[in-house]
């Protein structure tokens, strides 16, 4: 296990990396911590420069340090550079269009690189789509996981809708505004029409929404057509019935859909029956 080494705790001339969260449409939601990284940053490694450069405008800021681009296709073969900038001693800034680095954006695979080197990592806090999604939905949200973007294709997609049908946490997801209405209407086949969520559409900006209802009421919504950036907010599962004869149906949507009748059965039972004991009881139901 590798020791925390918090970067401003980094030694005078020593080099490091600092994740800064920027905002995501509201331009006051800029940290003084931000404005000062950006204006003291020997490099600045930003997922689009341009916007980078519009954000220190907007904020009064001049930009002195190195400006280079940093996002997904590049982030593997830039990394060595910015690691040797680091090992030089100098300070190197990430921020991302909008919101935290790594989550779903560029990011992780430079701080591993820096904690691999031994080199100092820190993060200046800030907006989040997903915690501002989280506070507005109106959902129990004490725990929770996130889950990015879910997958294209509607197959893939409604596999992935079926993991989540025992998650017992809310869930957070991004989606893209033209796929919405499909996710939605896959969500109420695969989960059920009256799970609760919130769609969360372009938040601190000007035109920010928050939609709240069952499955089937934003779907409804959705099929007119969303635009803006969404976030997702699904509501946790409700607990499951521990006699397995109860879960049989269930399990049978699923293998309906297309997924295989054991997968479907470990999907369906979570921690409230065995797998097995809920397969056997398939398979006698389908006896009968």
């Amino acid at each position: 296990m590798q020791a925390e080494n918090p970067g401003q705790h980094a030694n005078p001339g020593q080099g490091r990396l600092v994740l800064a969260a920027t905002p995501m449409g509201d331009i006051g939601d800029a940290s003084k911590r931000l404005c000062d990284a950006l204006a003291t940053a020997d490099v600045v490694a930003a997922e689009d420069t341009r916007r980078t450069r519009s954000l220190a405008s907007a904020l009064g800021v001049t930009i002195t340090g190195r400006v280079v681009s940093f996002y997904d296709q590049v982030e593997v073969s830039r990394a060595p550079a910015l690691i040797a900038d680091m090992e030089g001693g100098r300070t190197v800034l990430l921020v991302t269009d909008a919101g935290m680095p790594s989550v779903s954006d560029p990011g992780y695979r430079l701080v591993s690189a820096c904690v691999e080197a031994g080199l100092p990592v820190t993060c200046l806090p800030g907006p989040s789509a997903v915690t501002t999604a989280l506070a507005l939905s109106g959902l129990p949200v004490e725990r929770f996981c996130f889950d990015g973007f879910p997958p294209r294709k509607q197959g893939q997609r409604r596999t992935w809708l079926a993991t989540l049908a025992t998650e017992p946490r809310a869930v957070v997801f991004f989606e893209a505004p033209h796929r919405l209405a499909a996710s939605l209407a896959d969500a109420v086949e695969v989960l059920g029409g009256q799970r609760r969520a919130a769609v969360c559409r372009e938040l601190t900006k000007t035109y920010e929404e928050v939609k709240r209802g069952t499955l089937t009421e934003l779907s409804e919504w959705a099929a007119d057509g969303v635009r803006g950036e969404i976030t997702v907010v699904l509501e946790g599962a409700a607990p499951r019935s521990s006699d397995p004869a109860d879960l049989v149906d269930d399990v049978e949507e699923l293998v309906a859909d297309g997924m295989r009748l054991k997968d479907a059965c470990a999907h369906v039972a979570g921690s409230a029956v065995s797998k097995k004991e809920l397969y056997d009881a398939v398979l006698a139901a389908r006896r009968v």
